[in-house]
């Protein structure tokens, strides 16, 4: 019986040991430029415009969008796995085009839900203004990344609106 049970543990162990390998978070990376040119097709520069603000500029130096990222400001805001930093994307009334996960450790899986039921669209077509109105209640195995995702759209959207970038 004895025999039986250490058999049993080191089984348990093992299952743990190997579950526990097998879900460390995978950094997944994430090409800024390539987000930036879904939504700005001839967008070849980005420069800072301020604190918050990046002018996304064309190949003759005309500035055609705007773009905020909370990957410096927003550390100490965790999903699932680390932290979710967002890439916002505007034109050049300051209308949200695109809302993006940049480089992060989340379970892809989940990151996929929450695009295939359009939860980075959320904001889309939104003011800056209208955008900050925006409420999510969770998604099914992925609320803690939605959540996320949501304190760092608002961060941006709380701080940026106050600085916005001269044209």
């Amino acid at each position: 019986m004895r025999t039986f049970f250490t058999i049993l543990m080191l089984t348990c162990l093992t299952t743990l040991s190997a579950q526990r390998q097998r879900s460390k978070p995978v950094l997944h990376e994430v090409n800024n430029k390539e987000i930036v040119q879904k939504v700005y097709p001839t967008a070849s520069k980005v420069e800072k415009a301020n604190e918050y603000w990046f002018k996304i500029l064309d190949d003759k130096g005309k500035v055609i969008g705007f773009a905020m990222s909370s990957n410096s400001f927003c550390k100490n805001i965790i999903g699932y796995s680390s932290t979710t930093p967002v890439l916002i994307i505007t034109d050049l009334k300051f209308v949200i085009k695109k809302v993006a996960l940049l480089s992060h450790e989340e379970t892809l899986g989940y990151v996929y839900k929450l695009e295939k039921n359009g939860f980075f669209d959320l904001w889309n077509d939104k003011t800056l203004k209208a955008a900050k109105k925006v409420r999510i209640d969770g998604y099914s195995g992925a609320t803690c990344t939605a959540k996320a995702v949501e304190k760092n759209v608002d961060f941006l959207l709380t701080n940026g609106t106050q600085k916005l970038p001269k044209k």
